[in-house]
């Protein structure tokens, strides 16, 4: 499906204010077509986790496509009394020319390697470090959040059901495209559905029942309306004494006569592993052994976890504010670096040194590998190199932690897998994007590539991604020169 969500209104001017105030700066000192390489990568997994998801490279595609400035924003630009009129004039003027590559959407992804990389003119590079961030940090975080959850129902289908929660219209949407990608079987988000082409999931809400004389009569329209679709939501006021015998009853005396099975019931209060339980029972002795349960509630993957390792009889989950809002860690933490310069004919390291370790960055133009075992199809470790490095599959490589260096390891029979890929040369779109169905099913093969330990939600083993020699060795330089200044 061709999708444009975010071209629909020009994003050129979501982008931090100091990003064109230093742009001003860059013409102001002939730097405009100083050519610069920026990163963008993350430094935690959201909640301790084991691993992230990509997501958001759509987006990216659509915003940089249409990237420019029209009259109204440079005279907006003209009215702040930061700007000259050489610079707007550069701005009205703008054609994007850097190369961008990213690693494809529905990837597992780890800290510190590159998920995003631009190279291009100064001016343009620092320009679009908002709108990328925006765009894949939420995107990854609704992902990231929704993979938990998928895992924790152990096969049983999971629903986007957290529209009306999200922080915000744009929230909405592509958090559940995100959701989508990462395993959520639908979504509630009708406009998601249209734009996207994802599955659409809704029956009734308790106002429905509520608006009739009886719960009975209220089921009993519902059925007359969907008699092929027909799901009840049977908590509004007693599950059990109420709620379930009329669902049975609209079964029985409704629904059959048709021709027609009851689909399925909904309970989203009250003491969901007692409840599903209770009513399984009873339903299979209505002879409803078909119809399915389906939970809601303030869900998320622990409450998930606990209440299948309970017992509780459900198929399917609705899972809406702790999974649109990723509720329990709601910020990615993604960033944009610059990690390196073409100067006289030459690419210059830049590196980011601080006390805080976790904030000194990798430099260098970078490709990133992953190493599969030939035997298992497993993921075994990433490499970040320097741009250009190759790795032949044929002989054993030594990996080794950057910072704890003296760990080594040797492998061999492994098979290995560039992650970024070229997305815009020059300026111009390379990558075609593949369908949400296509980056489902990869997502899903992918994460399946990861050992268990590594997807576990308590302490999961560290999936290590190390440095090649000559990166590290260049790093570690620029580090020493620093030390003795």
């Amino acid at each position: 499906m061709d999708v444009n969500w975010t071209s629909r209104t020009n994003m050129s001017m979501l982008t931090d204010f100091y990003e064109l105030t230093m742009g001003k700066g860059y013409l102001d000192q002939d730097l405009v077509d100083r050519i610069a390489y920026f990163d963008l990568f993350f430094r935690q997994v959201p909640e301790q986790g084991g691993y992230a998801i990509m997501a958001g490279v759509e987006q990216i595609v659509d915003y940089l496509k249409n990237l420019h400035f029209t009259d109204e924003d440079i005279a907006f630009l003209r009215s702040t009394s930061s700007f000259d009129e050489r610079f707007l004039t550069y701005l009205s003027r703008f054609s994007f020319s850097c190369d961008v590559w990213a690693i494809p959407e529905g990837t597992p992804v780890f800290p510190g390697e590159p998920l995003v990389k631009v190279r291009g003119p100064i001016i343009q590079a620092q320009m679009i470090e908002t709108m990328l961030l925006v765009t894949i940090n939420h995107q990854s975080l609704i992902a990231t959040k929704t993979a938990r959850i998928v895992r924790s129902a152990k096969g049983r289908a999971v629903m986007e059901f957290g529209a009306r929660r999200a922080q915000g219209y744009d929230a909405s949407v592509l958090g559940a495209r995100a959701a989508y990608i990462a395993g959520a079987a639908g979504t509630s988000c009708t406009i998601c559905g249209q734009q996207f082409g994802i599955p659409l999931s809704g029956t009734m809400a308790h106002s429905w029942v509520q608006l009739f004389d009886t719960e009975f009569d209220a089921f009993k329209a519902y059925a007359l309306s969907y008699p092929k679709k027909t799901i009840l939501l049977i908590d509004t006021y007693n599950v059990l004494k109420s709620g379930l015998p009329n669902a049975i009853r609209v079964a029985h005396e409704v629904l059959e006569p048709l021709g027609e099975r009851l689909l399925g019931i909904r309970i989203d209060s009250g003491d969901l592993t007692y409840l599903t339980q209770e009513a399984r029972k009873i339903l299979d002795e209505a002879g409803l052994t078909d119809c399915k349960i389906t939970a809601s509630n303030a869900l998320d993957e622990y409450l998930i976890r606990d209440l299948i390792l309970q017992g509780a009889c459900i198929d399917s989950f609705g899972v809406g504010e702790r999974l649109i809002t990723s509720r329990a860690e709601p910020v990615f933490g993604g960033v944009y670096k610059l990690c390196a310069i073409e100067k006289d004919g030459e690419i210059v390291p830049k590196m980011k040194i601080s006390e805080n370790v976790g904030k000194v960055t990798t430099p260098c133009s970078k490709d990133v590998f992953r190493f599969y075992d030939k035997k298992t199809g497993k993921a075994m470790a990433d490499l970040i190199t320097i741009f250009g490095e190759e790795i032949n599959e044929e002989e054993p490589y030594e990996l080794f932690d950057p910072l704890q260096t003296w760990k080594r390891k040797v492998i061999s029979h492994y098979f290995v897998r560039k992650l970024l890929v070229p997305i815009f040369v020059g300026g111009k779109c390379v990558y075609e994007n593949p369908s949400i169905e296509e980056m489902r099913a990869y997502c899903a093969t992918e994460v399946e590539s990861l050992w268990e330990s590594v997807k576990r939600f308590e302490n999961p083993q560290t999936y290590y991604v190390d440095l090649s020699d000559k990166l590290w060795n260049v790093r570690n330089g620029i580090l020493h020169e620093h030390k003795s200044v």
